[in-house]
């Protein structure tokens, strides 16, 4: 009875899932019809995560070039991740944000969890995060989230939130909680956080900071002319300021940042947000392909080719970042781990050589 009630718990959220992958997926297992009803399906579950954005006028959405299509999710590792995470009445934003790659990762049991609720107070255009008013923070969801990393048996995990901007101190404490937890049931574990900017909220990174996580991550998303429309209630000097306050308090904390490209941007834009990161002594920049999940989203601009991508991957290391991730279907959490090790051996290694 176990296995079937979650086998029906996949089915249920596959449609769900499936809706915001649908421009994704290469069907070769020629399921058209099951596809057209999962995306008929997942039509109604849009209106309802993003009211904000249903008088919006619909934006064409490209087709993507081979080198973005991706596999349904399908194999025994990712029908276990999912089986996990429900019993721990966990929230990923693999599932939330529709990522592309979560078929891959799933399948190696790697999932980035997103805590304080599925719910974010802000609007991105950019985002298939569920907008509105969270429910009140889960007092059990520090133990779950640390069970979870015990039960994958991760050595690396990404640990993200939505922004809780009805919250005195953004949630920071709460985050808090969720890396001491997670130290105290998967000791063995490192722990990389995304966190929120923290707007408004005053010192309340500094409780994130303490909790001692082992990379610091705050996207920038985007370049700076593109912050009113693509990322309105952020502000990009704000971000930055975050990020180089991480270095100020805990020098010895790796700090991360990452980028969408395909929105309207230029490369010497690209390139002055390099050089403000690299001020702000960010060690570790991702640069991926930004996907939009609905018509009501930010439409995409082009598609970067992967040789622009390996371009803007050099530009990036000649600048001074320790690592770098820059492929079109590069995500903040993809790789994490592996690319953990190679920042710490990156560090090491310029360490021996001054």
């Amino acid at each position: 009875m176990r296995t079937i009630n979650a086998k029906l718990d996949i089915e249920n959220n596959r449609s769900h899932l499936l809706g915001d992958m649908a421009n994704l997926i290469d069907n070769t297992s020629g399921k058209d019809a099951r596809a057209a009803t999962d995306a008929k399906a997942a039509q109604a579950d849009r209106a309802q995560r993003h009211p904000e954005k249903q008088k919006n006028p619909d934006s064409p959405i490209l087709r993507k070039p081979k080198w973005i299509r991706v596999k349904a999710p399908v194999s025994k590792g990712y029908q276990e991740t999912a089986a996990i995470m429900k019993s721990n009445k966990l929230n990923t934003v693999c599932e939330e944000a529709g990522c592309p790659n979560i078929g891959e990762c799933w399948e190696k049991k790697h999932a980035t969890m997103m805590i304080m609720g599925d719910t974010c107070t802000r609007a991105c255009a950019f985002c298939n995060v569920r907008t509105g008013m969270p429910n009140p923070l889960d007092p059990d969801e520090p133990k779950n989230v640390g069970t979870s990393v015990a039960q994958l048996g991760l050595n690396h995990v990404v640990i993200t939130s939505v922004d809780r901007d009805d919250l005195s101190d953004g949630g920071a404490q709460h985050m808090a909680d969720v890396i001491a937890a997670t130290r105290r049931l998967s000791p063995g574990t490192t722990i990389e956080v995304l966190t929120p900017d923290f707007l408004r909220k005053e010192n309340a990174e500094d409780i994130v900071i303490d909790a001692k996580p082992d990379v610091f991550n705050h996207n920038l998303e985007t370049v700076p002319r593109l912050y009113l429309s693509i990322r309105p209630g952020a502000r990009y000097f704000n971000s930055l300021k975050l990020l180089d306050h991480v270095k100020d308090r805990d020098p010895s904390m790796f700090t991360k940042s990452g980028l969408m490209v395909g929105l309207g941007e230029a490369k010497e834009e690209i390139m002055q947000v390099m050089d403000d990161l690299r001020a702000a002594r960010v060690d570790f920049l991702t640069i991926g392909q930004y996907l939009q999940p609905t018509r009501k989203h930010a439409a995409v601009d082009r598609f970067v080719t992967p040789e622009e991508f390996k371009s803007l991957e050099r530009i990036a290391y000649a600048k001074g970042f320790l690592m770098v991730a820059s492929t079109p279907l590069t995500r903040s959490s993809y790789h994490a781990g592996d690319d953990f090790e190679k920042l710490r051996a990156a560090r090491t290694k310029g360490l021996s050589a001054s």
